[in-house]
């Protein structure tokens, strides 16, 4: 049982809506267009996320990685979603809010990744507008964080649109892409 976890966090979430987007947990129905956009976005995500395991677009690592968000969501450790552009019905990317620490923190850090074909659309900022208020009105969060390559100047532009502010940098932060990588800090409160 998590320390201080309000009541609320444990009610599944079916759908958060944007304008354009929409954000649900993925399913084990969502493996085809997932490892589709996946696949064919490889060269763009790469560079932005540790490094890719042999079997990650097989089915067996899907499964698992489905078991693995929905023990995450009921044990109220973080929470992930696809993020699907409305009009067409179709997935586009993924956001989590992940890392969650309840007691005198209430936080969670927010992670995303977008299809190569969607970049530009501003798909990425409506949906961090959109989880904003799930995070501090549902999961009654206090605190988001997020983190960025220096020279990931889109996922920057996202962070700062949508209302995060730059705490500092941190060195060798995270293991990206093989190799330990700096990253610019950020964050949101609800207040």
């Amino acid at each position: 049982m998590a320390f201080l976890r309000p009541s609320a966090a444990n009610e599944v979430v079916e759908v958060v809506r944007g304008r354009r987007v929409y954000l649900r947990p993925l399913t084990l129905d969502d493996y085809t267009e997932w490892s589709d956009l996946r696949a064919v976005s490889r060269a763009h995500l790469e560079p932005w996320e540790p490094e890719w395991r042999q079997d990650e677009l097989w089915r067996s690592s899907y499964r698992r990685r489905i078991r693995h968000y929905q023990r995450e969501s009921r044990e109220d450790l973080g929470y992930a979603f696809g993020v699907f552009e409305t009009a067409e019905d179709r997935l586009v990317g993924g956001l989590t809010l992940g890392n969650v620490r309840r007691g005198v923190m209430q936080c969670a850090t927010r992670g995303y990744w977008l299809g190569e074909a969607h970049i530009g659309c501003g798909y990425m900022s409506e949906a961090v507008r959109a989880v904003i208020p799930y995070a501090f009105g549902q999961l009654l969060l206090h605190r988001l964080e997020a983190a960025s390559m220096p020279s990931n100047t889109a996922s920057i532009r996202v962070l700062e649109r949508t209302g995060f502010v730059r705490e500092g940098l941190s060195q060798r932060y995270l293991k990206i892409s093989g190799s330990w990588q700096d990253h610019i800090r950020f964050a949101l409160l609800a207040d």
